[in-house]
């Protein structure tokens, strides 16, 4: 640590991490453990309560075990292995697999708490960002200052400092869609019938992709995923009557359900579909959602930003400070990674796709959503008859 010619404090550091959700706090932990120098900052110590990320399963587990963060996971965030699929009140299938429920302040603390030092973190705020092919500046609003020579930046949609760095957004899909998110609980005190549920949307004028009930320590936690106008009346009904609005909207729920009421309050968000322009720049690299936004009823955001942490930080960064430099020659090696690529080109995709399977309501999309729930429910048939088979023919097929 030194001082500036204005008597200013300078920290010299190899990584600059900006943003302290998840993106960033898993990518410090990943830099830190590795040995690298890295300055992670946020303006608090503590992330405050968001409606996130709120369920990880599948493939995102294989990544999380990857990095080394599937323990820490395990010690903040409720395991269940069953979903029960239901659609108009019939069962669809069931899925089986791992999978975890947590609040989404626990995952990024649990995050946190992998870094090998707690002095990483800064609890500052980045007022000015210059970049150059060798030494990065970043000015913080307690007047010190960082020295790096890689910033990353992963500040989410808040777009003030990539914006100062002439980093545009571009819209490809206003208000795509809407999600709210709330905990459920019976009236009568007992548990629900299921380890975790999912229920998907019966009429398309209604714009309801699924709604996913899933255990978190404060109850079983319920997400509900819409294509709607998010002026529509409907918007305010989910918020003031939820239990009503939700059964009023999914009425083959109410079995499932019994006398239930929700316990905490509604959360709601809005999504665009986002990317950004201009990002190629000596210095300076994005991640997840500083980069690209993803539709949360499609479930690529986590898989997304793993890809991101994972190439950015156990591939890219640790060769690029093997060598003088950091100019755009480097940078450009990360946003053409062919993982990355393909990651960030399946979640806009699968964005379109559950749009389309949720709302389009003409023949050919009408045709293609009774044959998809069709197709799943004969599968559930043959493997209630002849359990595990389908599991050893696409095993099969996949080798």
């Amino acid at each position: 640590m030194t001082t500036d010619r204005a008597g200013a404090e300078v920290i010299a550091t190899d990584i600059a991490i900006v943003g302290g959700g998840l993106a960033g706090s898993l990518a410090a932990a990943v830099l830190a453990r590795a040995g690298h120098r890295v300055a992670f900052v946020d303006k608090r110590a503590v992330h405050p309560e968001e409606f996130r990320v709120e369920k990880i399963g599948g493939q995102q587990l294989e990544m999380l075990r990857k990095l080394g963060f599937l323990h820490a996971l395990e010690a903040v965030a409720c395991r269940y292995d069953r979903v029960l699929n239901i659609r108009e009140g019939k069962v669809v299938d069931v899925s089986v697999g791992q999978a975890y429920g947590f609040s989404y302040a626990d995952l990024v603390a649990m995050a946190r708490s992998q870094l090998p030092d707690p002095s990483n973190l800064i609890v500052d705020e980045v007022t000015a960002i210059s970049s150059s092919d060798d030494i990065q500046h970043i000015e913080l609003a307690s007047g010190r200052r960082l020295d790096a020579r890689l910033v990353v930046l992963a500040t989410g949609m808040a777009g003030v400092l990539s914006y100062k760095l002439g980093i545009k957004r571009r819209v490809l899909a206003e208000r795509h869609s809407v999600s709210f998110g709330f905990t459920i609980a019976r009236k009568d005190g007992a548990p629900f019938d299921f380890e975790a549920l999912t229920c998907y949307g019966e009429r398309t004028a209604d714009g309801i992709d699924y709604l996913s009930l899933f255990p978190v320590r404060a109850g079983m936690r319920a997400n509900l995923f819409m294509f709607r106008d998010p002026t529509d009346p409907i918007m305010r009904e989910l918020r003031r009557e939820p239990e009503a609005t939700v059964l009023r909207l999914l009425p083959g729920l109410r079995p499932y359900l019994g006398d239930f009421h929700v316990t905490d309050k509604v959360q709601n968000w809005v999504m665009d579909l986002t990317v950004v322009e201009g990002h190629l720049q000596p210095g300076v690299v994005l991640i997840g959602d500083a980069f690209q936004t993803n539709c949360p009823a499609a479930g690529t955001g986590v898989a997304r930003l793993l890809v991101d942490v994972d190439r950015l930080c156990t591939e890219y960064a640790p060769r690029w400070l093997a060598t003088p430099g950091m100019g755009t020659e480097k940078i450009a090696q990360f946003y053409s990674d062919p993982d990355k690529l393909a990651a960030d080109q399946r979640s806009l995709k699968m964005a379109h796709f559950r749009q389309a399977l949720t709302s389009r309501n003409d023949i050919g999309w009408d045709v293609r959503r009774r044959l998809h729930f069709l197709r799943r429910s004969l599968a559930h048939r043959v493997d209630q008859m002849h359990p595990g088979w389908l599991g050893r023919v696409r095993g099969a097929l996949r080798a």
